[in-house]
């Protein structure tokens, strides 16, 4: 599913146009983005939680040189299912 099938979908739930539900699906991800920005965690009761995760310098081997480097360190954005979630997907 795309940005704008997610957008159609979203028009069609709540019988709406499409523009103000793309409002709202960009709203909402402006949200999560903000907030994960400022080290803040997400959660959505029945659906997940988004976090930002601190991931440690690494030594890794370039594929092409094949020259062993050192991967600095970084955050990653993370998402973690909630079991409302997990269940729907398993058909429980």
């Amino acid at each position: 599913m795309t940005k704008t099938d997610l957008i159609n979908v979203v028009a069609g739930k709540t019988e709406t146009n499409k523009k103000k539900a793309e409002a709202a699906v960009n709203a909402v991800v402006s949200a999560i983005t903000e907030a994960l920005v400022n080290g803040e965690k997400v959660s959505i009761v029945g659906f997940g939680t988004f976090e930002v995760r601190d991931r440690k310098e690494k030594k890794v081997i370039n594929p092409q040189t094949k020259q062993m480097m050192i991967a600095p360190a970084s955050k990653a954005p993370v998402f973690k299912a909630g079991q409302a979630l997990k269940n729907a997907v398993n058909n429980k």
